[in-house]
């Protein structure tokens, strides 16, 4: 009887609700939901949280947990879709004091992440000029100097092995030097430097500007003696964040769009346009689709971690049930929408050669199709790996699409820059760009299934792409300045 009761008072919400079904999704009717008033409250609202929290939104710190709670708040009060948040740990570093003195002159200096710290009273040593290009790469180049005890300064360099700045770190500290000063290769301020992880192997290391780099190797190379102080203390710990979900309740199951943005700034700024604005765009768009009735089911993603290594995409992706990646059609993803060209992510590789899975080409066609229609010009942009769709290509070798604005500082000068705030984005240009994508998920919840070729995996094939993570055709890194792309995606160290 209670059950009978219960029944026949869910009933008139049934017919409700049988009586008002959603209206059936289409391109028009998503992009005059996406209103420039609303994407722009956003990021003011997380250019704030910034404001009250020491200037960032980085993980690991209240400026990122306060961006989760606004997130959270927004989106767990959607009908008709579940909100989820997904706990994980990531490899934080926060640097607490440092100091870099070369006859008693002092200079800026970034802490390189993961880089050891000092003793408290810092190290005081000759400065020297390690090898510069290829001959930095590895100790060889180092067996006619003498850097034993001192503090190197050397040239960033893409090493073959090792990587950018890890791989100019390795080589001193082989030939014992105590520390190691690397300049920028770049004009830009330098905000931002990995060694990757940490490792025995490596020395106190900092990251200087280009020009005070040139300016002492000039000074080394006429005979000058400098004597350098280093200073640095840098917590390096495990700490626990989140990703964020939202999904629609109704939509096949079987067949599943994902679109993500991350939500985490770097720790030299608030980071507004980066990515900000990809946040604010999931969020006008998660709350615009989710009025519609779609074929596939839409799910939303804001990732943690991204700027220490797209940690939260890669943890999300690595540990999905077979089952569940095979209900996943396809990856679009929003990181930078509001500044510089409008870019659309070359992955047929007619422009730069490196290809992403079938169908990434049918959405890349998407993307372009909508902004000609506009009369705009589109930008190829390079697949670097350097953003969240690299883990649903690398480890779920998955249809993927993307859009951007410019990353080098002649598209936006403020890039991981403490000048990313609100003051930083274009109106128009993050408008534009939330409306290509509304365009873009109206076609793909609707015919996804039928242009989209679906890839499946077994246990196996799962287990395998896990253990090769980014082992993908991406294009090599010597290249990309002569392409005049020096900032790959959030800048990492892949």
């Amino acid at each position: 009887m209670r059950f009978l009761t219960v029944l026949s008072a869910l009933l008139p919400l049934i017919a409700v609700e049988a009586a008002h079904p959603k209206p059936k999704i289409s391109s028009k009717k998503l992009q005059a939901e996406i209103k420039t008033k609303n994407l722009w409250s956003h990021l003011v609202a997380l250019d704030k949280i910034a404001a009250a929290n020491g200037g960032n939104r980085a993980f690991g710190l209240p400026g990122y947990a306060a961006s989760v709670d606004y997130v959270w708040e927004k989106i767990s009060k959607i009908k008709g879709a579940k909100a989820w948040k997904q706990d994980f740990p990531a490899l934080f570093n926060y640097v607490q004091s440092i100091e870099l003195k070369l006859n008693d002159e002092s200079f800026y200096v970034y802490g390189l992440t993961y880089s050891p710290s000092t003793s408290a009273e810092g190290i005081t040593a000759e400065l020297v000029l390690g090898p510069e290009g290829t001959l930095g790469c590895n100790a060889n180049g180092y067996a006619d100097l003498d850097v034993s005890g001192k503090i190197v300064i050397v040239d960033r360099f893409q090493c073959p092995t090792g990587g950018t700045l890890a791989g100019r770190v390795r080589p001193a500290a082989a030939s014992g030097a105590a520390a190691v000063i690397v300049y920028n290769n770049v004009e830009t301020n330098v905000t931002a430097g990995t060694l990757s992880a940490p490792s025995a192997d490596f020395v106190p290391a900092g990251f200087i500007n280009q020009a005070d780099g040139l300016s002492l190797k000039d000074r080394l190379q006429a005979g000058e003696s400098i004597v350098a102080y280093f200073q640095q203390d840098q917590i390096v710990e495990d700490r626990v964040t989140q990703n964020l979900f939202l999904e629609s309740d109704g939509g096949d199951p079987d067949n599943v769009i994902v679109l993500g943005a991350h939500l985490d700034s770097v720790q030299a700024g608030a980071g507004i346009n980066d990515d900000g604005s990809g946040s604010a765009l999931l969020l006008e768009l998660s709350k615009a689709v989710l009025k519609y009735a779609t074929k596939t089911k839409v799910r939303f993603a804001w990732w943690g971690a991204e700027e220490n290594g797209l940690v939260g995409s890669k943890y999300y992706c690595s540990n999905l049930e077979v089952s569940e990646v095979n209900r996943i059609l396809a990856y679009l993803n929003f990181d930078m929408v509001s500044k510089g060209y409008f870019g659309v992510g070359d992955t047929d590789g007619s422009s730069h050669g490196s290809i992403g899975p079938a169908g990434s080409e049918v959405i890349e066609q998407i993307y372009i199709d909508y902004y000609t229609s506009k009369g705009l010009e589109v930008t190829p942009a390079i697949l670097t790996n350097g953003s969240d769709y690299a883990s649903f290509w690398g480890i779920l070798n998955k249809p993927f699409g993307f859009i951007n604005t410019g990353t080098a500082p002649a598209q936006d000068p403020c890039y991981h820059q403490a000048c990313d705030t609100i003051n930083n984005p274009d109106k128009e240009t993050i408008t534009i760009n939330a409306r290509a994508a509304a365009n873009a998920i109206a076609i793909l919840s609707t015919d996804g299934p039928r242009i989209i070729p679906k890839t499946i995996v077994n246990a196996t094939v799962a287990n395998t792409l896990r253990t090769g993570v980014y082992g993908v055709d991406t294009i090599a890194f010597e290249d990309l300045s002569a392409l005049g792309e020096l900032h790959l995606g959030c800048g990492h160290e892949m």
